[in-house]
């Protein structure tokens, strides 16, 4: 009378397995989500949208620092200003304060991804 003393090798590594994380472990492979940002994309008109917010948004960002920096917040100014100062040079000015301020954004995520993922965990404190 042999008995069968055969085991199932699969039923004993699954326990070791690790759980599937969505978080990536580097900052660059990280997923990006158009959903999570604070600009109107409707479905469908993704590409339109974009095209507008690329030409609106930095030409109100070059009129505002026109007003504002420029023309110390006097309308004559700004508007003598506006008169001699082109499309394209508005909107240049307003490019590059948009942008400084996304590469600032940017590297601030950076520095608290990284502050957060090199945390193993809250500890207590205690006294030496």
């Amino acid at each position: 009378m042999a008995k069968n003393n055969t085991v199932d090798v699969s039923t004993i590594h699954s326990a070791k397995e690790k759980p599937i994380r969505n978080k990536s472990n580097k900052f660059i492979e990280q997923e990006v989500d158009l959903a999570g940002t604070p600009l109107f994309f409707p479905e469908g008109f993704e590409k339109l949208f974009l095209g507008i917010y690329f030409i609106s948004l930095p030409y109100l960002a070059g009129l505002l620092f026109q007003f504002f920096y420029i023309s110390d917040s006097k309308i004559e100014v700004f508007l003598s200003l506006n008169e001699q100062s082109s499309f394209i040079l508005t909107w240049a000015i307003g490019y590059e304060i948009i942008a400084t301020i996304i590469l600032l954004y940017i590297v601030k995520m950076a520095i608290s991804f990284a502050n957060n993922s090199r945390k193993p965990g809250i500890r207590e404190f205690r006294r030496p």
